[in-house]
């Protein structure tokens, strides 16, 4: 019985960890912003929709500030 609940212990840790980790969006290109192709590397649920919400200048990417603004609303997952 001790080993099972050392195992389910460890098992619910990792899982808890997991469900915190933060998603990484690489900036491919260097630029300093966000495209669609690159969101959808780490969000591959993301819609056309929710990305063009998120891009408030609409200059066609997502800047740190706007992708943080999408994330705290709950727009697209941290």
């Amino acid at each position: 019985m001790k080993k099972f609940l050392l195992t389910l212990s460890a098992i619910s840790a990792f899982a808890v960890a997991q469900a915190h980790a933060e998603t990484v969006v690489a900036d491919a290109d260097g630029n300093g912003e966000f495209s669609m192709e690159e969101l959808l590397v780490a969000f591959p649920e993301l819609t056309e929709e929710v990305f063009k919400a998120a891009d408030v200048d609409a200059n066609g990417a997502l800047s740190a500030d706007e992708l943080k603004a999408a994330q705290d609303a709950g727009n697209i997952p941290a």
